[in-house]
Protein backbone atom coordinates (compact mmCIF):
# COMPACT_ATOMS: atom_id res chain seq x y z
CA UNK A 1 0.00 0.00 0.00
CA UNK A 2 1.38 3.42 -0.93
CA UNK A 3 0.66 6.87 0.43
CA UNK A 4 -1.49 7.56 -2.63
CA UNK A 5 -3.63 4.49 -1.88
CA UNK A 6 -4.13 5.39 1.80
CA UNK A 7 -3.97 9.05 2.73
CA UNK A 8 -3.72 8.12 6.43
CA UNK A 9 -0.26 6.60 5.90
CA UNK A 10 2.57 8.87 7.08
CA UNK A 11 6.16 8.06 6.10
CA UNK A 12 5.28 4.40 5.71
CA UNK A 13 3.44 4.15 9.05
CA UNK A 14 -0.27 3.76 9.75
CA UNK A 15 -1.82 5.19 12.94
CA UNK A 16 -4.14 3.01 15.02
CA UNK A 17 -6.48 4.89 17.36
CA UNK A 18 -9.03 3.83 19.94
CA UNK A 19 -11.04 6.18 22.13
CA UNK A 20 -12.49 5.93 25.63
CA UNK A 21 -15.33 8.42 26.03
CA UNK A 22 -16.58 9.27 29.53
CA UNK A 23 -20.04 10.84 29.55
CA UNK A 24 -21.59 12.25 32.73
CA UNK A 25 -25.27 11.36 32.95
CA UNK A 26 -27.92 13.99 33.60
CA UNK A 27 -29.54 12.23 36.55
CA UNK A 28 -30.81 14.34 39.45
CA UNK A 29 -28.65 12.54 41.98
CA UNK A 30 -25.31 10.72 41.95
CA UNK A 31 -24.99 7.07 41.00
CA UNK A 32 -24.58 5.51 44.47
CA UNK A 33 -25.99 8.11 46.88
CA UNK A 34 -28.63 10.83 47.18
CA UNK A 35 -26.32 13.82 46.72
CA UNK A 36 -27.36 16.24 44.00
CA UNK A 37 -25.64 15.69 40.66
CA UNK A 38 -24.99 19.34 39.82
CA UNK A 39 -22.29 21.45 38.21
CA UNK A 40 -21.08 24.78 39.58
CA UNK A 41 -21.92 24.48 43.28
CA UNK A 42 -19.52 25.76 45.92
CA UNK A 43 -16.64 23.28 46.31
CA UNK A 44 -17.23 20.34 48.65
CA UNK A 45 -20.89 21.17 49.34
CA UNK A 46 -22.43 18.20 47.48
CA UNK A 47 -20.94 15.32 49.46
CA UNK A 48 -21.99 12.66 51.92
CA UNK A 49 -20.41 9.66 53.71
CA UNK A 50 -21.10 7.43 50.68
CA UNK A 51 -19.39 9.50 48.00
CA UNK A 52 -16.60 10.39 50.43
CA UNK A 53 -15.98 6.70 51.12
CA UNK A 54 -16.35 6.96 54.89
CA UNK A 55 -16.30 3.69 56.88
CA UNK A 56 -19.65 1.95 57.10
CA UNK A 57 -21.30 3.94 54.30
CA UNK A 58 -22.96 1.68 51.74
CA UNK A 59 -23.76 2.46 48.08
CA UNK A 60 -27.29 2.27 46.64
CA UNK A 61 -27.55 2.08 42.85
CA UNK A 62 -29.39 4.89 41.01
CA UNK A 63 -31.64 3.01 38.59
CA UNK A 64 -32.13 6.06 36.36
CA UNK A 65 -28.39 5.95 35.64
CA UNK A 66 -28.81 2.30 34.66
CA UNK A 67 -31.71 3.20 32.37
CA UNK A 68 -29.59 5.87 30.69
CA UNK A 69 -26.78 3.37 30.17
CA UNK A 70 -29.23 0.93 28.58
CA UNK A 71 -30.58 3.69 26.33
CA UNK A 72 -27.14 4.57 25.06
CA UNK A 73 -25.97 1.04 24.27
CA UNK A 74 -29.23 0.42 22.41
CA UNK A 75 -28.76 3.68 20.49
CA UNK A 76 -25.29 2.47 19.48
CA UNK A 77 -26.76 -0.77 18.16
CA UNK A 78 -25.09 -2.86 20.86
CA UNK A 79 -26.34 -5.63 23.12
CA UNK A 80 -27.50 -5.12 26.70
CA UNK A 81 -26.08 -7.63 29.17
CA UNK A 82 -29.04 -8.47 31.38
CA UNK A 83 -26.78 -9.55 34.24
CA UNK A 84 -23.78 -7.32 34.90
CA UNK A 85 -21.42 -6.86 37.83
CA UNK A 86 -19.91 -3.84 39.56
CA UNK A 87 -16.26 -4.07 40.59
CA UNK A 88 -13.77 -2.06 42.58
CA UNK A 89 -11.02 -0.54 40.48
CA UNK A 90 -8.27 0.19 43.00
CA UNK A 91 -5.84 3.05 42.55
CA UNK A 92 -4.65 6.03 44.55
CA UNK A 93 -5.28 9.60 43.51
CA UNK A 94 -5.79 12.66 45.72
CA UNK A 95 -9.32 13.32 44.46
CA UNK A 96 -10.45 9.70 44.91
CA UNK A 97 -11.20 9.51 48.66
CA UNK A 98 -12.37 5.86 48.64
CA UNK A 99 -9.07 4.71 47.14
CA UNK A 100 -11.06 2.88 44.47
CA UNK A 101 -13.61 3.58 41.76
CA UNK A 102 -16.81 1.56 41.48
CA UNK A 103 -16.91 0.48 37.87
CA UNK A 104 -17.72 -2.53 35.68
CA UNK A 105 -14.94 -4.76 34.43
CA UNK A 106 -15.42 -8.21 32.92
CA UNK A 107 -19.24 -8.09 32.89
CA UNK A 108 -20.27 -4.60 31.62
CA UNK A 109 -23.87 -3.64 30.99
CA UNK A 110 -23.35 -3.23 27.24
CA UNK A 111 -21.21 -4.72 24.49
CA UNK A 112 -20.84 -4.12 20.77
CA UNK A 113 -22.29 -1.44 18.55
CA UNK A 114 -21.33 0.63 15.54
CA UNK A 115 -20.84 4.32 14.90
CA UNK A 116 -20.96 5.43 11.27
CA UNK A 117 -18.80 8.44 10.41
CA UNK A 118 -18.25 10.44 7.25
CA UNK A 119 -14.82 11.93 6.53
CA UNK A 120 -14.22 13.68 3.22
CA UNK A 121 -17.28 12.03 1.72
CA UNK A 122 -16.21 8.52 2.72
CA UNK A 123 -18.47 6.61 5.13
CA UNK A 124 -16.87 4.22 7.59
CA UNK A 125 -18.28 2.05 10.37
CA UNK A 126 -16.34 2.14 13.64
CA UNK A 127 -16.89 -0.58 16.21
CA UNK A 128 -17.81 -0.12 19.86
CA UNK A 129 -16.26 -2.66 22.23
CA UNK A 130 -18.25 -2.00 25.39
CA UNK A 131 -20.22 0.44 27.49
CA UNK A 132 -20.04 0.34 31.27
CA UNK A 133 -21.31 2.30 34.25
CA UNK A 134 -19.07 3.82 36.90
CA UNK A 135 -18.77 6.66 39.41
CA UNK A 136 -16.61 9.70 38.85
CA UNK A 137 -13.70 10.97 40.93
CA UNK A 138 -13.41 14.48 42.33
CA UNK A 139 -11.43 17.27 40.72
CA UNK A 140 -7.95 18.55 41.50
CA UNK A 141 -7.63 22.32 41.19
CA UNK A 142 -4.35 24.10 40.58
CA UNK A 143 -4.85 27.81 41.35
CA UNK A 144 -3.07 30.17 39.00
CA UNK A 145 0.25 31.28 40.47
CA UNK A 146 0.51 28.36 42.90
CA UNK A 147 3.07 26.54 40.76
CA UNK A 148 3.87 23.18 42.35
CA UNK A 149 3.34 24.49 45.89
CA UNK A 150 -0.19 23.25 46.46
CA UNK A 151 -3.40 21.96 44.89
CA UNK A 152 -6.98 22.10 46.02
CA UNK A 153 -9.52 19.28 45.87
CA UNK A 154 -13.21 19.68 45.05
CA UNK A 155 -15.08 16.47 45.87
CA UNK A 156 -18.47 17.57 44.54
CA UNK A 157 -17.99 15.41 41.45
CA UNK A 158 -17.22 12.26 43.47
CA UNK A 159 -19.90 9.71 42.71
CA UNK A 160 -21.30 11.52 39.66
CA UNK A 161 -22.75 8.91 37.28
CA UNK A 162 -20.67 8.09 34.20
CA UNK A 163 -20.91 5.82 31.24
CA UNK A 164 -17.67 4.91 29.53
CA UNK A 165 -17.87 4.05 25.84
CA UNK A 166 -14.82 2.15 24.61
CA UNK A 167 -14.24 1.95 20.88
CA UNK A 168 -12.51 -0.70 18.85
CA UNK A 169 -9.07 0.43 17.56
CA UNK A 170 -10.69 1.16 14.19
CA UNK A 171 -9.67 4.79 13.64
CA UNK A 172 -6.75 5.52 11.34
CA UNK A 173 -6.48 9.31 11.56
CA UNK A 174 -7.15 12.19 13.96
CA UNK A 175 -9.89 13.33 11.56
CA UNK A 176 -11.70 10.02 12.00
CA UNK A 177 -11.35 10.36 15.78
CA UNK A 178 -12.86 13.86 15.60
CA UNK A 179 -15.78 12.57 13.51
CA UNK A 180 -16.32 9.66 15.93
CA UNK A 181 -16.43 12.00 18.94
CA UNK A 182 -18.85 14.32 17.16
CA UNK A 183 -21.19 11.43 16.39
CA UNK A 184 -21.00 10.06 19.96
CA UNK A 185 -21.84 13.48 21.34
CA UNK A 186 -24.74 13.82 18.90
CA UNK A 187 -26.22 10.47 19.91
CA UNK A 188 -25.77 11.20 23.64
CA UNK A 189 -27.69 14.45 23.21
CA UNK A 190 -30.39 12.84 21.02
CA UNK A 191 -31.22 10.20 23.61
CA UNK A 192 -31.06 12.87 26.33
CA UNK A 193 -28.59 11.21 28.70
CA UNK A 194 -25.70 13.74 28.63
CA UNK A 195 -25.27 17.43 27.84
CA UNK A 196 -22.02 16.79 25.97
CA UNK A 197 -20.48 19.94 27.45
CA UNK A 198 -16.71 19.36 27.45
CA UNK A 199 -15.99 22.71 29.12
CA UNK A 200 -17.86 21.54 32.20
CA UNK A 201 -16.28 18.09 32.09
CA UNK A 202 -19.55 16.39 31.17
CA UNK A 203 -17.85 14.73 28.21
CA UNK A 204 -14.23 13.63 28.43
CA UNK A 205 -12.03 11.54 26.21
CA UNK A 206 -8.87 9.47 26.54
CA UNK A 207 -7.14 8.23 23.41
CA UNK A 208 -5.01 5.14 22.86
CA UNK A 209 -2.61 5.59 19.96
CA UNK A 210 0.02 3.46 18.26
CA UNK A 211 1.62 3.33 14.81
CA UNK A 212 2.69 0.35 12.71
CA UNK A 213 4.50 -0.11 9.41
CA UNK A 214 2.11 -0.32 6.47
CA UNK A 215 1.08 -3.92 5.85
CA UNK A 216 1.83 -5.10 9.39
CA UNK A 217 -1.15 -6.70 11.13
CA UNK A 218 0.24 -6.57 14.65
CA UNK A 219 -0.41 -3.36 16.56
CA UNK A 220 2.49 -1.27 17.76
CA UNK A 221 3.09 -0.28 21.39
CA UNK A 222 0.38 2.13 22.45
CA UNK A 223 0.38 5.23 24.59
CA UNK A 224 -2.62 6.83 26.26
CA UNK A 225 -3.40 10.52 25.91
CA UNK A 226 -5.34 12.32 28.65
CA UNK A 227 -6.35 15.87 29.61
CA UNK A 228 -7.92 16.86 26.29
CA UNK A 229 -10.78 19.31 26.80
CA UNK A 230 -12.10 19.83 23.28
CA UNK A 231 -12.58 17.87 20.06
CA UNK A 232 -9.96 20.04 18.38
CA UNK A 233 -7.68 19.38 21.34
CA UNK A 234 -8.08 15.64 20.77
CA UNK A 235 -7.23 16.10 17.10
CA UNK A 236 -4.16 18.23 17.87
CA UNK A 237 -2.94 15.83 20.57
CA UNK A 238 -3.27 12.84 18.25
CA UNK A 239 -1.40 14.62 15.46
CA UNK A 240 1.41 15.42 17.90
CA UNK A 241 1.68 11.89 19.28
CA UNK A 242 1.53 10.23 15.86
CA UNK A 243 4.38 12.44 14.66
CA UNK A 244 6.38 11.78 17.84
CA UNK A 245 6.02 8.02 17.61
CA UNK A 246 6.92 7.89 13.92
CA UNK A 247 9.95 10.12 14.45
CA UNK A 248 11.12 7.94 17.36
CA UNK A 249 10.79 4.72 15.35
CA UNK A 250 12.46 6.14 12.24
CA UNK A 251 15.42 7.22 14.38
CA UNK A 252 15.78 3.66 15.70
CA UNK A 253 14.13 4.21 19.07
CA UNK A 254 11.27 2.33 20.71
CA UNK A 255 7.90 3.37 22.11
CA UNK A 256 7.24 2.95 25.82
CA UNK A 257 3.74 2.11 27.01
CA UNK A 258 2.82 5.09 29.13
CA UNK A 259 0.16 7.67 29.94
CA UNK A 260 0.71 11.15 28.51
CA UNK A 261 -0.91 14.43 29.51
CA UNK A 262 -1.72 16.87 26.74
CA UNK A 263 -0.63 20.47 27.39
CA UNK A 264 -2.94 22.59 25.25
CA UNK A 265 -1.00 25.80 25.85
CA UNK A 266 2.37 24.36 24.85
CA UNK A 267 0.87 21.96 22.28
CA UNK A 268 2.93 19.03 23.60
CA UNK A 269 2.25 15.74 25.40
CA UNK A 270 4.28 15.02 28.53
CA UNK A 271 4.74 11.68 30.31
CA UNK A 272 2.58 11.20 33.40
CA UNK A 273 3.25 7.58 34.38
CA UNK A 274 3.91 4.12 33.00
CA UNK A 275 0.66 2.75 31.64
CA UNK A 276 -1.17 0.40 33.96
CA UNK A 277 -2.42 -2.93 32.75
CA UNK A 278 -5.85 -4.12 33.88
CA UNK A 279 -4.41 -6.37 36.58
CA UNK A 280 -2.55 -3.41 38.10
CA UNK A 281 -5.91 -2.04 39.22
CA UNK A 282 -6.60 -5.20 41.30
CA UNK A 283 -10.22 -5.44 40.16
CA UNK A 284 -12.54 -7.52 42.31
CA UNK A 285 -16.36 -7.64 42.58
CA UNK A 286 -17.88 -4.82 44.63
CA UNK A 287 -19.01 -6.63 47.81
CA UNK A 288 -21.64 -4.03 48.72
CA UNK A 289 -23.60 -4.25 45.45
CA UNK A 290 -25.55 -7.23 44.16
CA UNK A 291 -25.40 -8.15 40.46
CA UNK A 292 -27.36 -5.75 38.25
CA UNK A 293 -30.31 -7.53 36.62
CA UNK A 294 -32.24 -6.09 33.67
CA UNK A 295 -35.58 -7.78 33.04
CA UNK A 296 -36.99 -8.44 29.57
CA UNK A 297 -39.91 -6.09 30.23
CA UNK A 298 -37.65 -3.24 31.40
CA UNK A 299 -35.35 -3.68 28.44
CA UNK A 300 -38.27 -3.47 26.00
CA UNK A 301 -39.70 -0.46 27.82
CA UNK A 302 -36.40 1.40 27.46
CA UNK A 303 -36.07 0.31 23.82
CA UNK A 304 -39.52 1.69 23.02
CA UNK A 305 -38.65 5.02 24.68
CA UNK A 306 -35.73 5.69 22.30
CA UNK A 307 -36.18 8.67 19.98
CA UNK A 308 -35.59 8.49 16.25
CA UNK A 309 -31.81 8.63 15.89
CA UNK A 310 -29.99 11.17 13.69
CA UNK A 311 -29.01 8.92 10.78
CA UNK A 312 -32.49 7.42 10.52
CA UNK A 313 -34.09 10.83 10.81
CA UNK A 314 -31.84 12.32 8.13
CA UNK A 315 -32.78 9.50 5.72
CA UNK A 316 -36.46 10.05 6.42
CA UNK A 317 -36.17 13.80 5.88
CA UNK A 318 -34.71 13.20 2.42
CA UNK A 319 -37.56 10.87 1.50
CA UNK A 320 -40.44 12.63 3.23
CA UNK A 321 -39.59 16.27 2.61
CA UNK A 322 -37.63 16.03 -0.62
CA UNK A 323 -34.55 17.83 0.68
CA UNK A 324 -30.93 17.06 -0.31
CA UNK A 325 -28.83 14.75 1.87
CA UNK A 326 -26.60 17.67 2.82
CA UNK A 327 -29.59 19.65 4.13
CA UNK A 328 -30.84 16.61 6.04
CA UNK A 329 -27.43 16.17 7.67
CA UNK A 330 -27.34 19.79 8.82
CA UNK A 331 -30.93 19.80 10.03
CA UNK A 332 -30.47 16.66 12.13
CA UNK A 333 -27.31 17.93 13.81
CA UNK A 334 -29.24 18.33 17.05
CA UNK A 335 -32.55 16.88 18.14
CA UNK A 336 -34.01 20.32 18.85
CA UNK A 337 -33.08 21.64 15.40
CA UNK A 338 -34.53 18.55 13.71
CA UNK A 339 -37.79 18.83 15.62
CA UNK A 340 -38.10 22.54 14.86
CA UNK A 341 -37.47 21.99 11.15
CA UNK A 342 -40.03 19.20 10.97
CA UNK A 343 -42.67 21.34 12.68
CA UNK A 344 -42.04 24.20 10.21
CA UNK A 345 -41.99 21.82 7.23
CA UNK A 346 -45.33 20.31 8.21
CA UNK A 347 -46.99 23.67 8.88
CA UNK A 348 -45.70 25.25 5.67
CA UNK A 349 -46.22 22.09 3.58
CA UNK A 350 -42.91 22.82 1.84
CA UNK A 351 -39.86 20.98 3.16
CA UNK A 352 -37.36 22.63 0.83
CA UNK A 353 -38.49 26.17 1.62
CA UNK A 354 -38.49 25.34 5.34
CA UNK A 355 -34.98 23.96 4.97
CA UNK A 356 -33.75 27.04 3.11
CA UNK A 357 -35.14 29.50 5.64
CA UNK A 358 -34.01 27.56 8.71
CA UNK A 359 -30.52 26.81 7.37
CA UNK A 360 -30.18 30.37 6.11
CA UNK A 361 -31.85 33.23 7.93
CA UNK A 362 -32.85 31.49 11.16
CA UNK A 363 -29.50 29.75 11.64
CA UNK A 364 -27.79 33.09 11.20
CA UNK A 365 -29.71 34.40 14.20
CA UNK A 366 -28.97 31.19 16.12
CA UNK A 367 -25.24 31.51 15.42
CA UNK A 368 -25.40 35.10 16.64
CA UNK A 369 -27.00 34.07 19.91
CA UNK A 370 -30.37 35.69 19.12
CA UNK A 371 -32.27 32.43 18.71
CA UNK A 372 -32.12 29.04 20.39
CA UNK A 373 -33.67 25.98 18.75
CA UNK A 374 -33.69 24.27 22.16
CA UNK A 375 -35.82 27.06 23.67
CA UNK A 376 -37.33 28.96 20.72
CA UNK A 377 -39.09 32.24 21.44
CA UNK A 378 -40.64 32.19 17.96
CA UNK A 379 -43.01 29.33 17.20
CA UNK A 380 -42.75 27.04 14.20
CA UNK A 381 -46.26 28.23 13.26
CA UNK A 382 -45.04 31.82 12.98
CA UNK A 383 -42.04 30.86 10.82
CA UNK A 384 -44.30 28.72 8.63
CA UNK A 385 -46.67 31.68 8.23
CA UNK A 386 -43.87 33.91 6.91
CA UNK A 387 -42.69 31.18 4.54
CA UNK A 388 -46.26 30.65 3.34
CA UNK A 389 -46.71 34.36 2.59
CA UNK A 390 -43.50 34.39 0.52
CA UNK A 391 -44.42 31.16 -1.28
CA UNK A 392 -47.87 32.52 -2.19
CA UNK A 393 -46.15 35.70 -3.45
CA UNK A 394 -48.25 37.84 -1.18
CA UNK A 395 -45.03 39.36 0.20
CA UNK A 396 -41.56 39.57 -1.28
CA UNK A 397 -38.66 37.49 -0.04
CA UNK A 398 -36.99 40.69 1.17
CA UNK A 399 -39.97 41.58 3.31
CA UNK A 400 -40.08 37.97 4.49
CA UNK A 401 -36.55 38.47 5.84
CA UNK A 402 -37.63 41.72 7.42
CA UNK A 403 -40.59 39.96 9.06
CA UNK A 404 -38.26 37.29 10.40
CA UNK A 405 -35.99 39.98 11.82
CA UNK A 406 -38.94 41.58 13.60
CA UNK A 407 -40.02 38.22 15.01
CA UNK A 408 -36.60 37.00 16.11
CA UNK A 409 -34.36 39.98 16.81
CA UNK A 410 -37.01 42.54 17.75
CA UNK A 411 -39.23 39.92 19.47
CA UNK A 412 -42.44 41.25 17.97
CA UNK A 413 -45.61 39.20 17.87
CA UNK A 414 -46.79 37.98 14.46
CA UNK A 415 -49.86 40.23 14.80
CA UNK A 416 -47.60 43.30 15.07
CA UNK A 417 -46.03 42.77 11.62
CA UNK A 418 -47.61 44.71 8.77
CA UNK A 419 -48.13 41.97 6.19
CA UNK A 420 -51.13 43.74 4.65
CA UNK A 421 -49.22 46.97 4.06
CA UNK A 422 -46.35 45.14 2.45
CA UNK A 423 -48.17 42.89 0.05
CA UNK A 424 -46.62 42.29 -3.35
CA UNK A 425 -47.80 44.45 -6.22
CA UNK A 426 -49.94 42.25 -8.42
CA UNK A 427 -51.16 44.90 -10.89
CA UNK A 428 -49.12 44.28 -14.07
CA UNK A 429 -50.24 47.59 -15.53
CA UNK A 430 -48.95 49.51 -12.51
CA UNK A 431 -45.58 47.72 -12.69
CA UNK A 432 -45.30 48.42 -16.44
CA UNK A 433 -45.97 52.11 -15.80
CA UNK A 434 -43.21 52.32 -13.19
CA UNK A 435 -40.77 50.49 -15.49
CA UNK A 436 -41.57 52.87 -18.34
CA UNK A 437 -40.90 55.90 -16.12
CA UNK A 438 -37.60 54.47 -14.84
CA UNK A 439 -36.36 53.75 -18.36
CA UNK A 440 -37.33 57.22 -19.57
CA UNK A 441 -35.53 58.88 -16.65
CA UNK A 442 -32.26 57.07 -17.33
CA UNK A 443 -31.38 57.71 -20.98
CA UNK A 444 -27.59 57.33 -20.61
CA UNK A 445 -27.70 53.89 -18.87
CA UNK A 446 -30.29 52.87 -21.47
CA UNK A 447 -27.89 53.71 -24.34
CA UNK A 448 -25.11 51.71 -22.67
CA UNK A 449 -27.43 48.75 -22.22
CA UNK A 450 -28.52 48.86 -25.83
CA UNK A 451 -24.85 49.11 -26.84
CA UNK A 452 -24.23 45.71 -25.25
CA UNK A 453 -23.72 46.33 -21.51
CA UNK A 454 -26.49 43.93 -20.50
CA UNK A 455 -25.32 43.82 -16.88
CA UNK A 456 -27.03 47.20 -16.45
CA UNK A 457 -30.32 45.38 -16.17
CA UNK A 458 -29.50 45.01 -12.47
CA UNK A 459 -29.24 48.78 -12.20
CA UNK A 460 -32.75 49.20 -13.62
CA UNK A 461 -34.17 46.43 -11.41
CA UNK A 462 -32.71 48.15 -8.32
CA UNK A 463 -34.35 51.46 -9.24
CA UNK A 464 -37.68 49.79 -9.88
CA UNK A 465 -37.61 47.88 -6.58
CA UNK A 466 -36.75 51.11 -4.81
CA UNK A 467 -39.64 52.87 -6.52
CA UNK A 468 -42.04 50.09 -5.49
CA UNK A 469 -40.55 49.95 -1.96
CA UNK A 470 -39.63 46.32 -2.53
CA UNK A 471 -43.22 45.27 -3.09
CA UNK A 472 -42.91 44.27 -6.74
CA UNK A 473 -42.24 40.66 -7.64
CA UNK A 474 -38.58 40.64 -8.78
CA UNK A 475 -39.23 37.83 -11.26
CA UNK A 476 -42.13 39.74 -12.81
CA UNK A 477 -40.09 42.95 -12.86
CA UNK A 478 -37.23 41.18 -14.66
CA UNK A 479 -39.58 39.67 -17.23
CA UNK A 480 -41.39 42.92 -18.09
CA UNK A 481 -38.18 45.00 -17.96
CA UNK A 482 -36.36 42.72 -20.41
CA UNK A 483 -39.31 42.90 -22.78
CA UNK A 484 -39.36 46.71 -22.61
CA UNK A 485 -35.61 47.08 -23.04
CA UNK A 486 -35.41 44.66 -25.94
CA UNK A 487 -38.27 46.44 -27.66
CA UNK A 488 -36.04 49.55 -27.74
CA UNK A 489 -33.59 47.75 -30.03
CA UNK A 490 -36.04 47.68 -32.94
Amino acid sequence: MSNTENKNVIDGYEPVIGLEVHAQLVTRTKIFCGCENKYGAEPNTLTCPVCLGLPGALPTLNMQAVEYGIKMILALGGEVRQRSIFSRKNYFYPDLPKGYQISQFDLPIGEGGVIAIDVDGVTKDLGVTRLHLEDDAGKSLHPEGSGDKYSRIDLNRCGAPLIEIVSEPDMRSPQEAYAYLSKVKQILQYVGVCTGDMEKGHLRCDANISVRPVGQEKFGTKTELKNMNSFKGVERALNFEISRQIKTLKEGGSISQQTLLWDEKKQVAVAMRSKEEANDYRYFPEPDLTPLLVSDSWLEEVRESLPELPNARASRFVTEYGIPEYDAGVLTDTRHLAEYFEAVAKKSADGKLASNWIMGELSRYANGGEFDFAAPHVTADDIAHVIGEVKAQRISASFGKQALKELVAEKKALSEIDFAGNQMMSDTGEIESIIKNVISANAEPLERYLAGNVKLIGFFVGLIMKETKGKADPALVNKILREKLESRRT
